[in-house]
């Protein structure tokens, strides 16, 4: 009996392509059957290489959409040198017309915080399963030059978040791991406690599923170093980031931690354009040796 065929490739709409330091900015829509919605994303390819491209993932902050990463952050200068394929999805469903879930900047539209939503009015708020399962399956079903089981993955704030806590629960799918100004511990700030009451319930067993320092406590054999950088003029650093709960974690846990405090540096797009270099030649490393 002969195997059964494929599934087809997920149908993609291109919606823009500009071409940069080589390569090309494309940005698609596509249906999502994991969040119930139209879900754009963006990727950079650059000039076509000798062997297959590793893909370095970018999780986007609060209130973002896919593209502020790719016009902002200049990283396709140093991911067109080191050879990386960027790919940079939006922060939550959209158009859903959920009752709420546009009445504030911290919740709802903008800020799915990488997690599945238990709570059924937010059911459609699955992002870590987007991010995780349904982005790779629909990048690998349309783009043949990339090299799917080479892949890293980072991100800013709630993206930052997101790239720890995804990276921690998938050691096995994520060579690195890197972030800029992460919500290290959102059980314990403002904007965790109010995402994760609302989207997950109130049992705390719960949201520490989606810690970054209660995850690295139970961490094990993580041995590939993370690196951090912290702006120390960031005015969200010692309310909502708690960089230093996760440093003391991993310290404890006895998992490598390059924590880089910068001085004079906020929690913008200009601070992270400042060290993306740094973030990508982190990740080529291992992408390249793997």
């Amino acid at each position: 009996m002969a195997a059964a065929a494929p599934p087809p490739a997920a149908a993609l709409e291109q919606l823009s392509n500009t071409k940069m330091f080589g390569g090309h900015n494309l940005r698609f829509r596509h249906q999502s059957a994991t969040l119930g919605c139209p879900m754009t994303f963006s990727l950079f390819l650059p000039a076509s290489p000798p062997s297959k491209l590793p893909v370095l993932y970018w999780l986007s902050g609060l209130t973002c959409t896919d593209e502020n990463f790719i016009i902002k952050s200049g990283a396709q200068r140093a991911a067109a040198a080191h050879g990386l394929a960027l790919v940079a999805p939006d922060t939550s469903p959209r158009g859903l017309n959920v009752e709420g879930e546009a009445d504030s900047w911290d919740f709802g539209v903008g800020a799915g915080f990488y997690l599945n939503a238990t709570n059924e009015k937010w059911k459609n708020w699955r992002m870590y399963d987007y991010v995780v399962k349904e982005l790779p399956e629909v990048l690998s079903g349309n783009f043949e030059q990339l090299n799917m089981s080479c892949a890293s993955i980072f991100g800013h704030s709630m993206g930052g978040h997101g790239a720890l806590t995804i990276y921690l629960k998938n050691t096995d799918k994520y060579k690195s791991v890197s972030a800029f100004a992460p919500v290290a511990n959102p059980i314990n700030c403002p904007w965790g406690q109010k995402a994760f009451s609302n989207y997950l319930g109130s049992a705390k067993s719960e949201w520490e599923e989606y810690d970054a320092t209660c995850l690295i406590k139970k961490s094990n054999g993580v041995s590939t170093s993370i690196l951090i950088d912290q702006g120390e003029d960031d005015k969200f650093l010692a309310e909502q980031l708690l960089a230093g709960n996760f440093e003391e974690a991993c310290k404890a846990a006895g998992v490598p931690l390059n924590l880089r405090m910068q001085p004079g540096y906020d929690h913008s797009f200009f601070f992270i354009a400042t060290f993306i270099d740094d973030h990508i030649a982190h990740h080529a490393q291992f992408l390249k040796s793997a």
